[in-house]
């Protein structure tokens, strides 16, 4: 039996994933009313915040995912930002390379923790 929130994270992504696959998408379909763009900015925020749940539970995996589906919602859009610099890239990998390696020492302390607590 699944635990609720493993369950709860099977129906986030289910329920953000696009109905039809990329390809069977329009390449350049910019919103065009006010709704659509709204639609738009409600829709790559609900995938933030995953993602910014995603990561606090530990789930890389899920926030990578959640991540390819907010650029493809971004070039749906329309919205996607300027390609960064190869400075920019390298600066992003090495703050996220950090962030993970903290996330791995915790994990580790707390491994270190369990052990000695038995």
């Amino acid at each position: 039996m699944r635990s609720i929130p493993a369950l709860a994270a099977a129906v986030l992504i289910l329920a953000s994933a696009p109905s039809a696959p990329a390809f069977a998408q329009p390449a350049t379909s910019r919103p065009t009313t006010a709704a659509e763009a709204a639609d738009c900015r409600a829709e790559e925020a609900a995938l933030v915040q995953a993602m910014d749940a995603a990561r606090a539970r530990g789930r890389m995996l899920q926030r990578r995912q959640l991540a390819e589906q907010l650029e493809a919602v971004q070039r749906q859009c329309g919205t996607r930002p300027p390609t960064e610099s190869r400075e920019d890239a390298i600066a992003r990998l090495q703050a996220e390379i950090l962030e993970l390696r903290k996330e791995l020492d915790r994990a580790e302390t707390d491994l270190r923790k369990l052990r000695q607590g038995l």
